[in-house]
């Protein structure tokens, strides 16, 4: 009874994935994306290809789609000083985000958010592509990087998107001053229906990176060679294109509590990524 499209409008507004119709019919709903073993997205997938566990317990999928949904994508941009120097990291990492918005299909919404001492949406949620390259254009080094914090700041920035919302992180991963601990990151991004995709540039990737990118369905990339970077943008680019929208209608509980998902495919030699559950209300 509840079509696909259905599905797509109630993601537009819903501050989590665990929502309630009015019908009084409660719908857990989980983009997956799946990969091949280069790490390619595969398409052409149908309902009947997954299995998804809810705390252990098999569902069944009562919405299905495919495709291209519509996206709201926040570049988070770390320009602290640490960025800079002879490295010039802050320039190759414009210059990622550029190709990476110019990838992005023309109804997506980006904005860019600058991360320095302060956290600044140094342009806001729209399809403005000029907006967003000029905003990148203006980003230079300054400040420390209150790197938690700021990634907090980007994912409840780009909750006010349509359809699905994700955060690209482009950072070396150095934290200073945060008052958010990286337990309290993660925890805060769980809650939430962003997927994040960290990006480490340098020699070193922070733990917390992966765990983020683990527990809302995203994925971490680790750019030692700066040069690397442009290459895995343009991967993530391609992944939000091809994912898979799976509703499913759980027992009722009767208390808030978390509750694991577990998503299967019924290929050989492939990987499926979505978040790793939910609070149930």
């Amino acid at each position: 009874m509840i079509v696909p499209l259905i599905a797509v409008s109630f993601l537009s507004f819903a501050s989590v994935a665990y929502g309630q119709f009015t019908s009084g019919v409660n719908l857990v709903e989980v983009y997956a994306t799946v990969t091949d073993q280069r790490g390619e997205p595969v398409s052409g997938l149908s309902a009947s290809d997954f299995h998804v566990l809810d705390d252990g317990v098999p569902q069944t999928i009562s919405t299905f789609a495919a495709g291209e949904f519509p996206l709201a994508v926040a570049v988070g941009i770390d320009r602290s000083f640490s960025m800079g120097g002879k490295s010039d990291r802050l320039a190759i990492a414009k210059s990622a985000a550029h190709a990476f918005v110019s990838a992005l299909r023309q109804g997506d919404q980006v904005m860019v958010v600058a991360i320095g001492s302060e956290t600044e949406v140094a342009a806001p949620l729209s399809t403005d592509r000029a907006a967003a390259f000029a905003a990148i254009d203006r980003l230079d080094a300054w400040g420390t990087t209150p790197l938690y914090d700021a990634t907090l700041v980007a994912i409840d920035a780009v909750q006010a998107g349509k359809g699905r919302r994700a955060l690209v992180l482009l950072s070396d991963g150095t934290d200073r001053y945060s008052d958010t601990t990286p337990t309290d990151l993660v925890e805060r991004a769980r809650r939430l229906d962003v997927l994040v995709y960290p990006v480490a540039i340098g020699p070193t990737r922070p733990p917390v990176f992966a765990e983020l990118a683990a527990v809302t369905g995203g994925r971490s990339f680790h750019a030692q060679d700066p040069r690397e970077l442009n290459g895995m943008l343009e991967t993530i680019a391609r992944e939000l294109r091809v994912q898979y929208l799976l509703g499913y209608v759980p027992a009722q509980t009767e208390r808030s509590e978390w509750r694991s998902i577990d998503v299967k495919v019924d290929r050989p030699n492939v990987r499926v990524r979505a978040r790793d559950g939910y609070y149930s209300r």
